[in-house]
């Protein structure tokens, strides 16, 4: 009789774990049903100028299951054609100065296109080649970091951008073995990088760990202490964004600038806001953060005061309250074009994905 109790014990616990995953893998089903009802008959989806907003919906259906169907291979085609000879997926915008935010589409696009395998190799290479060729050189503090785009007149450098950039490296690396004999080779200098993330991570203070936009814009987090003295603010998507790059960069977790990245994360752990942003950038927050965590090899956040956060579980679960009755997400601050149900709907799934 023991034996039998102790078996519908764990057959009752079993099921009572199992629920919150059927939970997650019934909001992605919605989700990736959203989506599909929103490409355009040439397999875009949002805006066709920008070829990321097409890219993070088809990386979206991959991990909601649908990579081998049809919308997914549209997708997937519309985004190639995007490809210019320069390696990069944009396109170009003159009239602006730049190539059409050329670094930050060819990231994104690169990472998709790989997780799907809907690309040819050489179609990944080139755009290896492009994102390499768009690394900051020289002594200043952007060197080591990258911006928006490679043709812009201004030298400029973000955390955001870098991140996507050192993820997109990082995730297509094994790609290079198939690089034709002769050819060179794509990679970045990831002590730069280091060098350029490290810079933006506070070394003291309340938000000691934490990391910033960049040092040179307002909007990318400048403030001024008590002293008067101007000083990196440190926030929520940019800290995380500075964990993965830091992993990326093949610094371990026990790192002392990794460790104190976590401590940031842990002291100022929420899922109801962007900490330092508000709702700003929320879901990219969402996306990013689950990202750096799951590279990092983190399951449980450790805060001041000892409790052990279950991150995957908290943030399903503010995210399964947050879907709306069509299956879509979407973010009522368009800061960072987040009132676009479909660029939300695709963080909201690939966070999910990351929290089964």
């Amino acid at each position: 009789m023991k034996t039998r109790a102790f078996a519908l014990a764990l057959a009752v616990a079993g099921a009572a774990m199992a629920a919150p995953q059927a939970e997650i893998d019934a909001a992605i089903a919605r989700g990736v049903k959203f989506l599909l009802a929103q490409q355009a008959t040439d397999g875009s989806f949002s805006d066709p100028q920008m070829p990321a907003l097409t890219a993070l919906p088809l990386w979206a259906l991959v991990k909601g299951g649908e990579g081998g169907g049809e919308s997914a291979k549209k997708a997937a085609q519309f985004v190639l054609k995007t490809q210019r000879p320069d390696g990069g997926f944009y396109v170009p915008k003159p009239g602006r100065g730049g190539s059409g935010l050329g670094n930050y589409n060819t990231s994104v696009c690169v990472s998709a296109l790989y997780e799907s395998g809907l690309a040819p190799k050489r179609a990944i290479l080139d755009a290896r080649t492009y994102i390499a060729g768009s690394q900051l050189t020289g002594d200043d503090t952007m060197a080591g970091g990258f911006g928006y785009d490679r043709a812009s007149r201004r030298r400029y450098a973000d955390l955001s951008n870098t991140s996507y950039a050192l993820d997109a490296m990082r995730r297509t690396e094994g790609v290079e073995e198939f690089r034709p004999k002769g050819e060179a080779k794509a990679d970045l200098n990831w002590d730069k990088a280091l060098a350029f993330v490290e810079h933006l991570q506070a070394k003291d203070g309340p938000r000691a760990g934490g990391a910033a936009y960049n040092d040179r814009t307002p909007q990318g987090g400048l403030a001024t202490n008590a002293t008067g003295r101007v000083q990196l603010r440190a926030y929520g998507s940019m800290s995380y964004a500075a964990v993965l790059s830091m992993c990326h960069a093949k610094l371990t977790r026990d790192d002392p600038r990794v460790k104190s990245a976590l401590g940031y994360c842990s002291k100022f752990w929420t899922v109801d806001e962007n900490p330092g942003m508000g709702s700003q950038g929320l879901y990219y927050y969402y996306d990013i953060l689950a990202r750096a965590l799951s590279v990092a090899g983190v399951d449980v956040l450790v805060q001041p005061d000892g409790r052990k956060v279950d991150w995957k579980e908290e943030l399903a679960a503010k995210l399964l309250k947050l879907q709306q009755k069509d299956g879509s997400w979407v973010n009522d601050n368009n800061r960072f074009w987040e009132n676009d149900p479909v660029l939300v709907t695709s963080f909201a799934i690939l966070t999910l994905s990351l929290c089964k």
